[in-house]
């Protein structure tokens, strides 16, 4: 029996002999000791007895055996020579009781090279079996800022959590992303590691059935992915028909990863509309017979939030513009716990549009995204990488650098306060184009930074205690607040605010421009073109973001400020230009160069003339913590 075996292992390693012959590539096993005389090992780790992926062993320790097997470890030395022989005899033993005896292997950036017992992997991978017991050492590489050896150093994080080798991952911060889903960093117990590695047996099978095995990524992500949507708890109650079908929903999610950049920016809301060259506002026409519903969900009310506030505004005037054409609905209160059940709740009312104005929605509206392909769903928010939710926000930093310039002109004793709240993407953006403004107009201001989301803020002993009396605050209130503590104001001796600046988010005429890029086609013409999630980032160029001077600016000032503001509408002048350094010293933007969108978008660092800190998760209020949790800056907030 162990002779028609061997013919017929012999037969798969000649034709893989052949295949990499023909293609050029090496047609034997990898050898380690030629692998490793490359590479700078730090140490060893001897891992014990274990379980091993028999698709993660792929080469032999030495060049002793190599040229015995083809590169899929099937033999090519003829039926008639010692080796075949040995292989047929271990080729009955399995047949007739398994083999048992553990082999002895190196383990190097999660792949097994054998010291002994290569035609054992050899007899196991011919019968297909999924794994052998090895007896390993780990060979660990220095660590370097090289990718494959940063996924390593993940991969060996999450091995010593989990206990588990079967499992990859091919994007740098999954792991960390998985296990926070998860909601556990300690050491798995095994029923949690029995519950899991049953998990990815099943997805596996599922994900590599639907064609998972043609996208360059590895099931880890894939499966990280997948949790994000549906929760962990859920996947782990899915049958296979409901994994099956989940995955072909959540598809464009995994084909996202494979992108390089996955996050694409729409700088300018008329690109989109001239690219489809259609009359827009025909969609708006009163004989049509579809009125559209766009659903607002806000996180708390009008009344008590002025981001809400002026979100409602926007709305209001969406109502006002097109009252015959679409009407629209709101939800207050829109807790995290509370967000998967108004969204269907406003679908079933029939929204077609629903934007969300808190970042803090996002985790809980993938799934109905996922489920409602046809609705469109918009997050207020920057910097996010899913396919079935788009994101936007407004370049609210070119005010912020206008703010700035009329703050530096002003502060006589060159120290300026800025109150920033929460350290999430775009906030960055606005602190430092604020400084660079300043510096603009007062190359000796300096920028004192507080948060108003940390645990310790006083705003009255900060300014106290830094001798400030111009402030950058809060961009607006509500109508029921009483304070001037809005935009740039200046504090007189005896206490009162002197209004100068107010930086203006245009909602009504961002979701006036939205709307318009949706019902003319653009939004989808969009997807199909770009093959990444989208984030839309408007600014003063869109007529979104603008800034309102008060008497109390000088003439001089605001004369140059409206110029400048002319210049960044027509894209002449950019906040971020020239040589930026950040506190430390590092260049972070040469000189005559313009920083690009999305280095803008993802800044976790301060400029050189800010006087003040990124605050950590432990430094903030707990209320503040579910917004940062979701879009903080990610090397504070880790």
């Amino acid at each position: 029996m162990g002779d028609n075996e061997y013919q017929e292992a012999l037969k798969l390693g000649k034709k893989e002999y052949k295949a990499c012959v023909s293609q050029g590539r090496f047609p034997y096993l990898p050898v380690l000791d030629d692998i490793l005389s490359r590479e700078n090992i730090q140490t060893e780790q001897n891992m014990g007895l274990m379980q091993i992926p028999l698709d993660f062993v792929v080469g032999t320790a030495t060049k002793g055996r190599t040229y015995s097997f083809a590169a899929n470890f099937m033999p090519i030395l003829d039926a008639d020579t010692e080796f075949a022989c040995k292989w047929i005899a271990l080729s009955d033993a399995q047949v007739n009781e398994g083999i048992r005896d553990p082999i002895v292997a190196y383990e190097y950036m999660n792949r097994y090279y054998v010291v002994e017992g290569n035609k054992r992997v050899s007899v196991l991978k011919y019968f297909k079996a999924d794994s052998i017991v090895a007896n390993v050492t780990r060979k660990i590489p220095k660590y370097s800022e090289d990718e494959d050896v940063k996924l390593y150093y993940e991969y060996m994080k999450f091995n010593q959590i989990s206990g588990l080798n079967n499992i990859e991952f091919s994007k740098i911060g999954m792991v960390d992303k998985l296990l926070a889903l998860m909601g556990s960093t300690a050491i798995w117990d095994a029923d949690t590691r029995m519950e899991f590695n049953s998990l990815v047996n099943h997805f596996t099978k599922a994900y590599e059935f639907r064609g998972g095995r043609k996208l360059p990524i590895r099931v880890g992500d894939a499966l990280t992915a997948f949790i994000n949507v549906y929760g962990y708890n859920t996947v782990l109650g899915m049958s296979d028909d409901e994994l099956s079908l989940n995955i072909v929903k959540c598809w464009n999610e995994f084909v996202m990863l494979t992108e390089k950049q996955s996050v694409g920016l729409v700088m300018d809301p008329l690109a989109a509309e001239e690219r489809k060259g259609r009359n827009i506002f025909s969609y708006f026409m009163p004989s049509s017979a579809k009125k559209f519903t766009v659903a607002f969900l806000y996180p708390k009310s009008p009344d008590t939030s002025d981001w809400i506030y002026a979100h409602d505004l926007g709305r209001n005037y969406l109502e006002e513009t097109f009252p015959d054409q679409m009407k629209t609905i709101c939800v207050n209160d829109v807790t995290e716990e509370r967000t998967e059940q108004v969204l269907n709740d406003v679908i079933r009312q029939g929204a077609d549009i629903i934007f969300e104005v808190a970042p803090q929605m996002m985790k809980d509206s993938l799934k109905v995204a996922v489920d409602h392909p046809d609705v469109k769903i918009l997050n207020c928010s920057l910097n996010t990488s899913h396919k079935y939710i788009r994101t936007y926000y407004a370049r609210m930093y070119e005010a912020k650098f206008l703010s700035g310039m009329i703050a530096g002109a002003l502060a006589e004793n060159d120290r300026i306060a800025y109150i920033a709240d929460y350290p999430i993407y775009g906030m960055i953006a606005n602190i430092n184009a604020f400084a660079l403004g300043a510096s603009f107009t007062n190359p000796r201001a300096r920028i004192y930074l507080a948060w108003s989301t940390s645990e310790n803020y006083d705003r009255e002993r900060f300014l106290k205690d830094n001798n400030i009396q111009v402030v950058s605050d809060q961009d607006m209130i509500t109508p029921r607040d009483p304070g001037r503590q809005f935009g740039l104001y200046e504090c007189s001796e005896d206490g009162r605010k002197l209004n100068l600046v107010m930086p203006l988010w245009n909602w009504g005429v961002f979701y006036e421009k939205m709307i318009q890029s949706i019902l003319a086609g653009s939004y989808q013409s969009e997807e199909n073109s770009e093959g990444r999630a989208l984030n839309y980032w408007w600014g003063m160029s869109a007529g979104v973001i603008d800034l309102i001077c008060s008497k109390n600016v000088p003439t001089g000032v605001k004369r140059l400020v409206d110029h400048l503001k002319s210049d960044i509408k027509k894209g002449d002048i950019v906040p971020f230009y020239g040589e930026i350094r950040a506190q430390d010293g590092t260049l972070k933007n040469k000189k005559d160069k313009a920083m690009k969108p999305e280095a803008i978008m993802e800044m976790d660092w301060l400029t050189d003339n800010v006087i003040g800190e990124i605050p950590t998760m432990g430094e903030l209020r707990a209320e503040a913590r579910p917004v940062v949790q979701i879009k903080g800056v990610e090397e504070k907030m880790k």
